[in-house]
Parts: C-alpha cells; structure tokens; sequence
C-alpha cells in the first residue's frame, strides 16, 4: 500500500524532506512505518522527546494501521468535532495579533470578566540572547486542536465565549506569539478557563517553536538526543 509520510520542525530538517510517499505491505502498522522510516533516515533516530503520529490528521496510537494513500504524519513534541457556541474566532496567522480585537471578539452583555493570556517572544531565554521566534504547524491538524481544546474549556469551566489566535512564521522580541481571551459571568472561570486553554494548546496542538540566538538556533523542546518512544499524547 501507499502511503504519504509528511514531517515537522526538528523531524523534517533531519530527514531533509517535509513530504514523501512510500510502498509498505499492507496492514503494516505505524510503529512498523516508522522503524522503517529510521532505517532509511537514521537521522531520525536521534530524535529526542516523544513522537507522536497523526492519520488523516487525527491522532493514532503506534499499532494502528493505515490504509492505502493515507495520510499518516509524524509529530515531534509540541512548544474537531461539532462548534460549540462559545467557541469564537480560533485562528493561524503570519499577521501580528491585534490583541484588543480579540477581546471583543468575546465580549458579551452576560460577560462580568474577560481574561486575557498573551504570550510574547522574550530577549533571553537559557541564558542566551534571543534574536527572534519562528513557529511552524500542522496547519489543518492545529486548527481542529485548537478548536477541540477551546470547545473543551467551555465544557469544562462555565464560560460565555473563548477565542484563540496563534502566530506562524518569524515573530521578533516584544511581539505576540499566542493570545487567549475568555469573557465568563465571573472571574474565577474566566481565569481557570484560560489557563486551561493555553497549557493544553502547548500539550497537544502541533505547533512547534524555533528560537533564533545570538550564535545559533534551536527547536525549543526537541535538544535531547534520546531515541524517540512510539505513543500517541494522553
């Protein structure tokens, strides 16, 4: 069978390609694909955290099997369904993030507090002078994650709306990388719904982050040069 093999961040540079397709016997599974995989590009095998792999952009555990001409994509540490009403606007964008239209993309007259997470590119980080950020994602993967999560949040905490804006691409000190904004009756959901929001967008939504410095760069989450373990996120 045929398969498409994309790859990400720290995984694409080490296979040198983001995209191929491959012939395996059918009914081989994941983890199969990608010791495979290894063994035709070692450089992955110094891979270092945990891997995850996605078919037709939804998560798998390692002995699911494909299909022929699927899709599968092999996911590196990470820096759906029906829209539920309190999901607004969750975006992807190379533009800066007006911060302040996001707020009132979640404002309502039910609304007793808005809490808003923004999250900025610093100039140090590990004791290095930090130049500039550069995010990457799953594009089609990330947007249905993210509105998973927001849909989530509002399930979990009584909110009245949450939106989400994510940056791609170069993104300088002092600017917006990630902004959460929750209006909830009260504060105390408000602040729990957002934080919520923003750890679990870092655990599970395939956006992986680059940070250039002074003298080199890295992709932050991805220095350990441990072999990879096969599981899917919990």
């Amino acid at each position: 069978m045929q398969v498409t093999i994309r790859f990400f961040a720290t995984l694409r540079e080490r296979a040198g390609v983001a995209e191929l397709t491959r012939s395996f016997p059918g009914g081989a599974t994941v983890e199969q694909i990608w010791h495979s995989l290894v063994a035709e590009m070692p450089g992955l095998a110094g891979c270092g955290g945990a891997v995850a792999f996605a078919v037709n952009q939804q998560y798998v555990a390692a002995d699911y099997r494909p299909a022929e001409r699927d899709e599968l994509a092999c996911i590196p540490p990470v820096s759906g369904g029906s829209e539920a009403p309190w999901v607004g606007v969750v975006e992807l964008s190379a533009q800066p993030i007006d911060v302040a239209a996001l707020e009132a993309a979640v404002a309502d007259p039910g609304a007793g507090a808005t809490v808003t997470f923004v999250g900025t590119t610093r100039r140090e980080n590990a004791g290095r002078r930090v130049l500039r950020l550069e995010y990457e994602a799953y594009e089609a993967m990330a947007l249905s994650e993210m509105r998973k999560l927001a849909a989530e949040a509002g399930a979990r905490f009584p909110i009245t709306r949450i939106a989400i804006r994510h940056r791609l691409g170069l993104v300088n000190v002092g600017e917006a990388s990630v902004a959460i904004a929750v209006s909830a009756p009260h504060r105390s959901a408000a602040f729990a719904a957002c934080r919520f929001a923003i750890d679990r967008l870092k655990e599970t939504v395939p956006i992986w982050k680059k940070e250039h410095f002074a003298g080199g760069e890295v992709w932050v989450g991805a220095q350990d040069s441990r072999p990879p373990p096969l599981k899917p996120p919990s």
